[in-house]
């Protein structure tokens, strides 16, 4: 396999791994978060081959399809989770091209990640309205999970201009509290703290130099590790 071949394998590997992140941040189960990811890519595969071309942004699309799938479960009675598909919903199996490649296209994916998440990290710390939009796609959504325990907003916002305003009512002007760089499941994220207590967990998922998605956990429960 040539090297873009290896690429794309380590791609679509690092791109099953950040689903399964988004769904064990809203459920905290294995079992949960893989039944997502194969409805995420179930829905991918339902749709006809002009309806994926259209879609400029494959990744930024399968995030939030999990993040939808995610909402539908939680408004949804648990034996809700028995009709999700099973089996595997993949395109055919790739041949794994040189290990090396792999490896090393995986980290250059985690670096670029890493980078972007601090540009957002960094709008968020300084309060920077103008550079937290700069660096949200047109299309980025915000979804906040409370669990019943923290007034939020039950349903995403969509579009640059309503995500800022989330992320600033949340995570900016909240007096009292400390906003720090943090690794979140191994990547860069950002850790709200009020009296030394995690009180916010924030993820971002990320496709090109943009900021795609936002992740923030409020819920005391989902928390409680964190302390």
């Amino acid at each position: 396999m040539t090297e873009a071949g290896a690429e794309s394998l380590a791609e679509m590997l690092d791109e099953r791994q950040h689903l399964l992140e988004i769904a064990l941040w809203m459920f905290g189960s294995d079992i949960t978060a893989d039944q997502i990811v194969r409805e995420t890519y179930r829905r991918w595969y339902a749709l006809d081959q002009e309806e994926r071309v259209a879609i400029a942004t494959p990744r930024a699309w399968l995030a939030r399809t999990a993040g939808s799938v995610c909402l539908e479960l939680l408004a949804a009675p648990e034996t809700d989770l028995d009709h999700m598909p099973r089996g595997p919903v993949t395109p055919s199996q790739p041949v794994p091209g040189p290990a090396s490649h792999q490896v090393g296209y995986g980290q250059a994916m985690v670096a670029r990640h890493d980078r972007v998440a601090r540009r957002f990290a960094a709008a968020c710390q300084a309060g920077d309205t103008e550079a937290l939009q700069e660096v949200l796609a047109a299309d980025a959504i915000v979804v906040s999970d409370g669990g019943g325990k923290v007034r939020v907003a039950v349903r995403p916002s969509y579009g640059v201009d309503a995500v800022a305003q989330v992320v600033t009512a949340l995570l900016i002007d909240q007096p009292g509290t400390d906003l720090a760089i943090g690794s979140v499941n191994g990547r860069a994220g950002l850790v709200l703290r009020r009296a030394g207590k995690v009180v916010a967990v924030v993820s971002v998922s990320v496709a090109g130099a943009e900021v795609t998605a936002v992740w923030i956990i409020l819920n005391p429960d989902k928390l409680q590790r964190w302390h």
